[in-house]
């Protein structure tokens, strides 16, 4: 399921665009996490640490535009 995508104040995003746009992308990212997971399945990896080293890569995303503190 696609998420409702909210703005930084909470509320829900209404441009068509920008909704197609994040939905693309997170199908793009999700096909690629995927294939990725089942090769290091196949390949012996365990599961359990693939969906941790994945899960540490998106914790690890750095907002470029967030404005520095004062």
């Amino acid at each position: 399921a696609l998420p409702i995508w909210l703005t930084t104040e909470g509320e829900k995003v209404s441009c068509v665009d920008k909704i197609k746009v994040w939905n693309e992308n997170l199908d793009e990212i999700r096909a690629m996490a995927q294939e990725a997971f089942e090769d290091a399945v196949l390949m012996g990896c365990d599961e359990r640490q693939f969906k941790n080293v994945i899960k540490d890569l998106s914790e690890a995303l750095v907002n470029p535009y967030k404005k520095a503190k004062s």
